[in-house]
């Protein structure tokens, strides 16, 4: 593949090089650098110890996105190159290559998506010349060698943007780095730091990435090169940040048509955006796997599937929303066009990851809502939650994939329990949900002999 025309200084750390941040955040970065004076490159680093992004080192970080759908009423096809990614680092290995990029002077923001289970503090030593175990303890370590370095200087903080999942994303990130801080004994002047020095932004993140398309052969001719990182995305894309007037004018997005939109309050897109469109996937996966369904689309266009989707939508999550009828209503129709795009093959697999941290962010909160309002049980989520929790028995190839803490959990209550206490058991693991989940157990528990 060709090398790149000019390098850009590195100015971003990421956190994760998926699909996702790929055709998502490197995407954005590639339309600053060519359409802005943005000029920053990305050192990227491998936020788990497995895996080694093989791929991508031998392509350079360089890679293709490929936008196809409907916009308008109009087909949508556009292919991007994308050469941001300047480096490739993973700390388990080179934990010195890691810390180095710390004294890079004009590294100054911190990308991150390590889904919703990511962004936690697990208590522990500080590991010496090696990394922490969760990614905000790796990420203190690399701030603490930074502020270390650089001797406090206001100058030198960060501008963290995650794009997980989570509420307050900015400030869960935040608080993390500070009960690390704490639980490590860094000093007060570390943590003053961290609080003045470095800017913490919640963001929420919008666009459906599948993957690479099923035959790359075909566009890898129309390149004239063999992508093996070419990777498929809708064209619809919304980044929602909360931060200060100076992180818009350092991004200057606003010279360009994408749309990213700055804002002093972000509830009303993550809301509508976390309990309708990812709460929907969350919904149909465990589901459409356990009735032979493979992507989004056909569970859409099923013809018992997906007006049971649509059921969820209209008749459980909708009447726990504060917002008009009018605007839940064309939401939820703007998100089933987009789950019908023909040429996006989002595999439900593929959405399988940390389902149990998803159902908590994405689909409790409408459970709670649905039961405080009506003292009922929302059934069509109840039995997304029986199949999951089926799903978590590891009968399907590949999955499930989690911590390795939850799946060995589930593996023992599958081996140990009877079936009949299963759901008992799951649903009053606080330690999993945050809470007792007992009176879901009646519906769960009926749904879950259905599927044994």
């Amino acid at each position: 593949m060709v090398g790149r025309s000019a390098a850009h200084p590195i100015r971003i750390l990421q956190f994760g090089g998926g699909n996702f941040l790929r055709a998502f955040a490197d995407y954005l970065i590639e339309i600053l650098n060519t359409e802005t004076s943005f000029s920053g490159s990305v050192a990227l680093v491998k936020p788990t110890e497995r895996g080694d992004y093989a791929s991508l080192r031998q392509q350079d970080g360089l890679f293709h996105v490929l936008t196809q759908g409907i916009q308008q009423g109009h087909a949508v096809r556009e292919i991007k190159r994308v050469g941001c990614v300047q480096q490739i680092i993973h700390p388990y290995r080179d934990w010195a290559v890691y810390t180095e990029t710390a004294t890079l002077p004009e590294i100054r923001f911190v990308l991150s998506n390590t889904t919703e289970a990511g962004i936690v503090f697990r208590e522990e030593e500080m590991p010496q010349n090696a990394p922490a175990r969760e990614y905000p303890g790796k990420l203190t370590q690399w701030l603490y060698h930074r502020f270390v370095h650089f001797g406090a200087e206001a100058d030198k903080g960060i501008v963290f943007l995650p794009c997980e999942l989570i509420e307050e994303n900015g400030q869960a990130l935040k608080n993390c780095i500070l009960h690390y801080a704490r639980h490590w004994k860094l000093g007060a002047a570390f943590e003053s730091w961290i609080n003045n020095h470095n800017t913490f932004c919640d963001t929420l993140v919008d666009r459906i990435v599948p993957g690479p398309p099923e035959d790359p052969s075909r566009i890898w001719e129309e390149l004239g090169v063999e992508d093996h990182q070419l990777v498929t995305a809708e064209p619809y894309l919304l980044w929602a940040i909360q931060a200060p007037e100076s992180v818009r004018k350092e991004l200057p997005f606003d010279q360009t048509t994408q749309n990213v939109v700055f804002t002093d309050d972000l509830s009303s897109f993550r809301t509508l955006k976390v309990r309708i469109l990812n709460g929907a996937h969350t919904a149909m996966v465990p589901v459409g796997l356990s009735e032979g369904i493979t992507t989004v689309r056909q569970f859409v266009e099923h013809s018992k599937w997906g007006p049971w989707l649509k059921a969820l939508l209209r008749e459980e999550v909708a009447p726990t929303l504060p917002y008009s009828d009018t605007e839940i209503e064309n939401y939820i129709e703007t998100v089933l066009d987009r789950f019908k795009n023909p040429y996006i093959n989002h595999k439900l697999a593929d959405i399988a990851l940390n389902s149990i941290s998803k159902f908590r962010v994405r689909l409790l909160p409408t459970v709670q809502a649905y039961y405080d309002q009506t003292g009922k049980v929302p059934s069509r989520i109840a039995e997304s939650l029986a199949a999951l929790i089926h799903l978590y028995k590891g009968d399907y190839p590949g999955l499930p994939r989690d911590s390795a803490d939850i799946v060995e959990w589930f593996r023992r209550c599958w081996t140990e329990e009877h079936n009949e206490s299963i759901a008992h058991k799951v649903l009053n693991n606080k330690e999993i949900w945050g809470r007792s989940l007992e009176f879901l157990e009646p519906n769960v528990k009926n749904y879950l002999k259905q599927d044994l």
